[in-house]
């Protein structure tokens, strides 16, 4: 049977009307600065008790509320002047509540193994975490303009902001462990609709060959997928290709737009050192579930049309129904972005919320500990050569072999 995949906690939704502040904003570093002398201060005092009792309701009295009070309060989620009271009230379910929000977890109110796990995560490593964090904000607020999308990788988050409010926030895909996305600060260039997937070298090496050798070349057909000797170069029959001994650089993979397409109906470009870009899916239903590490680097967008539009501010006329009627037509089209916002993909494990409270993700590429700020992180557990668990540049692809003699 299928293992079950776990339900998203975020949905994906305009919130202009919210007043709602950014995971990323010019005031960020100051208030996870603000945000770390108080855990210093929590960590001074010998940090939170640890929770062990969980089934409660409201009206429940018990001296087991007592921790579970004492540790919401520590973090200033509950009142510590009530936290000696045994009575578990709706103000402490509504605590529990804000405490899975601000962790990533589903806000059902119940301590469960997750939220459990998340509350006894020690004062220490937290602040490990925020001073982790530190660097990164410093650098990610650099120069921050008045339109910018923040790509958050640990959050599986992305934002278009307005000045000091979320316009949209959108449900993301990311890279895997092994296949990890990288950090990038730079602008938005074009946008391409119903566009080729030239597939990368390492999928085509992880993927698409093991693919062919499994079930025969019928399957690049099904994909739309045709390969060429070189960029741009003649069209190469896939049958008269030796499978067994291809080199995944050998020829250049090139998928048509339509359904099957890898990158659906849209692509999003910009500069960057790690041939990365933002765009569509056929496979919209992963949108849904939880750990949405699943791709190879680049990020796939929810509901990506509304990012779109909105990164286009009603360029040459363009809105929701043209953007819609491009994605049916399937032709191909590329806008060159006139006044294009930023764009940031960032590593953000800790960051301060604008009441005070610090927002805390999974460490998934277990970078942490290792100065990571911008750059390409390596595959979880390896190693640049330089020892660093990161490089700030790709070495340069190797050139396609010259085409093989015939016997």
């Amino acid at each position: 049977m299928a293992k079950k995949l776990a339900k998203a906690v975020t949905e994906t939704e305009i919130v202009a009307d919210r007043d709602e502040r950014p995971m990323l904003s010019p005031s960020s570093d100051g208030a996870l600065r603000d945000a770390a002398s108080r855990y210093e201060d929590i960590v001074a005092r010998g940090g939170w008790p640890v929770v062990t009792k969980t089934r409660f309701k409201v009206g429940t009295e018990s001296n087991d509320v007592i921790p579970l009070k004492r540790r919401l309060a520590a973090e200033g989620y509950y009142p510590s002047q009530y936290a000696d009271n045994p009575l578990y009230t709706e103000n402490v379910d509504q605590a529990i509540r804000q405490f899975q929000i601000d962790h990533g977890l589903e806000a059902n109110g119940w301590i469960d193994k997750a939220t459990l796990t998340e509350m006894n995560i020690p004062a220490e490593r937290r602040l490990a975490a925020i001073r982790a964090n530190l660097p990164r904000l410093a650098e990610y607020t650099k120069d921050l303009g008045p339109r910018y999308v923040v790509v958050n990788i640990p959050a599986l988050q992305l934002e278009a902001v307005d000045g000091t409010k979320v316009f949209s926030r959108h449900n993301i895909i990311v890279g895997k462990p092994d296949r990890p996305s990288p950090v990038v600060m730079t602008k938005f260039s074009d946008i391409n609709f119903n566009p080729y997937w030239n597939a990368p070298v390492s999928i085509v090496e992880k993927d698409i060959i093991p693919e062919v050798r499994h079930k025969g070349t019928r399957v690049l057909k099904q994909m739309g997928i045709r390969i060429f000797d070189g960029f741009n170069g003649p069209e190469v029959d896939p049958d008269i290709v030796d499978w067994d001994t291809l080199a995944a650089n050998r020829y250049f993979f090139r998928q048509d737009p339509g359904e099957e397409n890898a990158m659906a109906a849209v692509k999003i470009n910009f500069p960057s050192p790690f041939g990365v870009y933002m765009h569509d899916t056929p496979t919209r239903f992963l949108f849904t579930t939880g750990a949405r590490y699943l791709s190879s680097g680049c990020v796939r967008v929810d509901k990506i049309p509304i990012l779109v539009n909105w990164i286009l501010n009603g360029q040459d006329g363009w809105n929701l129904r043209r953007i819609a009627d491009m994605a049916k037509s399937e032709e191909r089209l590329d806008v060159k972005l006139v006044d294009p916002p930023q764009i940031r993909w960032v590593y953000l494990t800790a960051w301060a919320s604008p009441g005070g409270r610090v927002n805390f993700r999974r460490d998934i590429y277990d970078l942490d500990a290792s100065g990571f700020v911008v750059g390409q992180p390596t595959p979880v557990g390896e190693y640049a050569d330089d020892g660093q668990r990161f490089v700030l540049r790709l070495p340069p692809k190797p050139a396609l072999v010259a085409a093989a003699k015939s016997d």
